[in-house]
C-alpha cells in the first residue's frame, strides 16, 4: 500500500532542483501509485511537515509571520497585468484575390 494519499488541489508552478537519483525515484514512484511527479513531491513535502514536530513548534511561533521566498513561483499572466488590459494579438494581413 502506497505511503501517500494523491488528491487533486489547487497548485501553483514553481521551479526547484532535485538531485539525479531524487528526481528518479520521484519519477518511479509516481509510476507505481499511478500520478503525476508533481504529485508525489507536493505530498512527500506535506508528509514531512506535518511529521517535524520542531517545524510545528517553529509554525505555532512564527505562523503569522512571513518567510523570506526563496522558491522561485511563477505567477499566470493575469498577475503580471495587473488588472492592466492585456495586448490584443495582431493579426497579418491575407491578401484574397
Amino acid at each position: 500500500m502506497p505511503l501517500l494519499d494523491i488528491r487533486a488541489t489547487k497548485k501553483v508552478v514553481a521551479t526547484c532542483t532535485l538531485e539525479e537519483s531524487t528526481a528518479i525515484l520521484v519519477d518511479k514512484y509516481a509510476a507505481f501509485i499511478h500520478v503525476p511527479a508533481d504529485d508525489v513531491i507536493s505530498k512527500a513535502l506535506d508528509y514531512v511537515f506535518s511529521k517535524d514536530k520542531e517545524f510545528q513548534q517553529y509554525l505555532e511561533i512564527n505562523g503569522d509571520h512571513s518567510a523570506p521566498s526563496s522558491l522561485r513561483i511563477k505567477r499566470n499572466v493575469s498577475a503580471k497585468t495587473n488588472g492592466r488590459r492585456a495586448r490584443k494579438p495582431s493579426f497579418e494581413a491575407v491578401a484574397t484575390r
